[in-house]
Formats: structure tokens, sequence, C-alpha cells
């Protein structure tokens, strides 16, 4: 009963900026950390950036210092400026988030996920 969408995505060369954005629809309680993840083929889905409800944030070592993850709490939503990208970031990005919801009468939590947006960066 809780929904995150992407969107942002799209083709860009080398060295272009993109910002993703996602945002968590439902009867929304609060939503702890949010992150985001990205998948290219033929790998694992992996850790790119993450951001407690207070901003702490971490990092791959492989985006740190070109992309920046933010949220708005009053929103419900959570960003990815991503700047410098290169082709090896070339991917399926997903947003995922911490979710506590009312169903009811009944709190529930999952951890949830976006259907992703591609990312495709050209040399």
């Amino acid at each position: 009963q809780v929904q995150l969408v992407e969107s942002g995505g799209g083709l860009v060369q080398a060295g272009d900026s993109l910002k993703l954005s996602c945002a968590a629809s439902g009867d929304i309680v609060t939503i702890d950390t949010m992150a985001w993840y990205r998948q290219a083929p033929g790998n694992q889905r992996e850790l790119v950036a993450n951001i407690s409800r207070g901003g702490t944030t971490r990092y791959a070592n492989s985006v740190k210092g070109r992309f920046t993850i933010s949220r708005d709490n009053a929103k419900n939503m959570v960003s990815l400026q991503m700047n410098n990208l290169k082709p090896e970031d070339t991917a399926v990005y997903y947003c995922n988030a911490d979710v506590a919801y009312w169903t009811g009468r009944r709190r529930l939590y999952s951890d949830s996920w976006g259907q992703g947006t591609q990312v495709t960066v050209s040399s």
C-alpha cells in the first residue's frame, strides 16, 4: 500500500548531470532511511547512497564527490543529484525506503522499492 515512483532518468553524455527524484505515497506514518540503489546488466544491485531521516548520508566510494542524496520529509521525497556522470554509472536506479504506514487501524512496516529508472551514460 506504499508506492515509490522514480523519475529523472535518461540518456546523457559523459560529464553531464542528471537529477533523480522519488516520491513515496500512501497512508504514511513516517519514513526512516531512504536510499538509491543501482543495477547494471550482469551485476548485483548495489547501494549508491542512503540518507537517514535526520540527514546523515552515506555514499558508495565510486560516487563520492559526484553524487548528492537529499530528502524532503514534508513531501516524502528523496533525490539524487548526479554530476560528472561516467559510462560506468549506466544502470537502472531504484529508490528504496523503510516506511511505516497505516492500513485501517493497523500500523505496518515495509521495505519498499520503486520500479526503477534507466540512466545511460555514453562516452
